[in-house]
């Protein structure tokens, strides 16, 4: 065993083309590291509906120029197979360590292919890549960006010609043509024949920005702007001041792209601590709203004065008020979020008399939807300008919600003061997340079969109405790995992440509400029982 994980580690050694990499390797192989180069080859990196993820550094465990020039390979094999030969694949890229590296091997890999290949100016936010997709007349798009995980990591997102993330059995057909791959020797990379594209693209993305607002709108609300260290500043700005609004004021130790995220845990605006220094920027400023994008600027997160300090509001919040916004301007089309959303978005589309579904977890489902005007997802993410970005865009997004605290700040209100009103008219819709990080990704599958194999009847004293396993799929949706429970005035969905090692639960409780003086009783009693039934469903799962 030992010789044989020697000798797999020098035949990668051997074709890796990055110096880094092959030092690192080298370092390891002469210490005879058993553990670590046992880590790094006990298998691939699997190509899934999210495309790569994974920490960098050597060998095929890791994200590297090796294992992304061979995704890039199969990638090109399965679009000439499906008719695209000679068609353009159009990359972007954001600003992590090697992010740039894997968009120009990608650009060499496409070209060597016969494709024709064009590569953003320089890291952008990924929703100016989902853009181009669609504005280019690409056959596919690729986004090196590993979002808002930690800085080890980098990633690789796959999107088709429709503008939208792969989705089954796309994943599949391209992890077989990278399977079928024997060695780099034979992927063609020359040294150039890609475009690197200009301005343009993202000027006519931005253009298309001032589309998401209304024609007369009130600009007056003032923010507070994080960019998390990554991509989204300089657009970001530019979006805002084409819309009129006043200048954001930065958090400035993260306003610029960082690979290492010095000032945060984890570059995620929903992880604790990662939003103290915006709001002690808004201390400081006293805005209206604090904004904050995560690294590559696909998501959106918002925060509000609560009593006397801020809070971030949950994506279920900010989801709810876009669409309450949208039907208040008169959107028309099918309003969609993924399952582990609120249920809130469904009452407000049927009051609206407009059509609405439920999709599996993320964007590549959502975007999806026929005839869609607005989705959502809990996890921070909205479109709200699926004609232009069939993904989630944490640029429009924040442009739409700024809107509308504009429009309310005119009527001497705030997004807390509408929140309150949806309480009222569709009952109190309170959420939370149970989320457990693990080291042993055992943890998860033992909890995922303790729940199936003995499920539990009763949350916080709320019978169990319907409990459906999700691998088996519903009417409306697809199999995933994921169970459902439905109770009395409650929801409780359990499911492992696709991108991260972590078992998430998502809660949420319904609690009516005639007016609103009875919102802060309301309130507590959804606040007691989210807390039992974390409590409670930890208990089932043995977490």
């Amino acid at each position: 065993m030992h010789d044989d994980l020697i000798a797999r580690a020098q035949a990668w050694l051997a074709e890796d083309p990055d110096p880094e990499t092959r030092d690192e390797l080298a370092g390891l192989i002469d210490a005879a590291d058993v553990d670590e180069l046992a880590a790094r080859f006990s298998g691939t990196l699997q190509f899934g509906t999210a495309g790569l993820r994974g920490e960098l550094g050597a060998g095929p465990m890791r994200m590297n120029r090796t294992v992304v020039i061979r995704a890039a390979a199969g990638l090109a094999a399965y679009l000439k197979k499906n008719g695209h030969e000679g068609g353009l694949v159009v990359i972007g890229y954001d600003a992590r360590h090697k992010s740039e590296d894997f968009a120009r091997d990608t650009a060499a890999v496409m070209t060597g292919a016969g494709l024709r290949a064009a590569v953003l100016p320089r890291p952008l936010p990924t929703p100016v890549l989902a853009y181009a997709i669609r504005h280019l007349g690409a056959v596919a798009g690729v986004e090196v960006t590993a979002s808002h995980n930690p800085p080890r990591d980098n990633g690789y997102k796959v999107y088709l010609g429709d503008g939208s993330q792969i989705v089954p059995p796309a994943d599949v057909d391209i992890a077989q043509e990278i399977a079928a791959i024997p060695s780099l020797t034979v992927v063609p990379r020359p040294t150039e024949g890609w475009d690197t594209l200009d301005d343009s693209v993202l000027d006519a993305y931005l253009a298309r920005t001032d589309a998401v607002l209304g024609p007369d709108t009130p600009r007056t609300a003032r923010t507070v702007y994080t960019a998390m260290h990554g991509v989204g500043k300089d657009v970001l700005l530019a979006a805002f001041e084409r819309a009129g609004f006043p200048a954001p004021a930065l958090v400035t130790e993260q306003a610029d792209p960082d690979p290492d995220f010095p000032t945060v845990a984890f570059p995620n605006p929903e992880e604790p601590g990662a939003m103290d220094l915006a709001f002690a920027k808004a201390r400081e400023t006293d805005p209206d709203l604090v904004i904050a994008n995560d690294p590559d600027a696909d998501r959106c997160a918002v925060a509000v004065k609560d009593g006397e300090d801020w809070r971030m509001l949950r994506g279920d919040e900010v989801g709810a008020l876009l669409a309450a916004h949208l039907v208040a301007r008169g959107a028309q089309g099918t309003f969609a979020e993924s399952i582990v959303s609120s249920s809130l978005l469904g009452r407000i589309a049927q009051k609206a008399n407009l059509p609405y579904e439920e999709t599996l977890t993320g964007f590549k489902w959502i975007a999806r939807v026929d005839g869609l005007r607005y989705g959502y997802e809990e996890a921070l993410g909205y479109c709200v300008d699926p004609e232009g970005v069939r993904d989630k865009d944490g640029i429009t997004a924040a442009l739409l919600i700024t809107e509308l605290a504009s429009v309310l700040k005119a009527e001497g209100r705030t997004l807390l003061d509408l929140l309150d009103d949806l309480a009222v008219e569709h009952g109190l819709h309170a959420t939370d997340q149970l989320s457990v990080r693990v080291q042993d990704l055992t943890v998860i599958a033992n909890a995922m079969r303790r729940l199936r194999e003995q499920p539990p009847t009763a949350l916080a004293g709320l019978p169990i109405t319907r409990a459906e396993d999700l691998t088996r799929g519903t009417d409306t949706l697809p199999p995933t790995d994921g169970l459902r429970y439905t109770l009395e005035g409650a929801r409780v969905i359990v499911r492992p992440s696709g991108t991260e090692p972590k078992l998430k639960c998502y809660l949420e409780v319904v609690v009516p509400v005639s007016a609103h003086a009875d919102l802060p009783a309301a309130r507590a009693k959804a606040t007691e029982l989210l807390a039992t039934i974390k409590q409670d469903l930890s208990a089932a799962a043995g977490i």
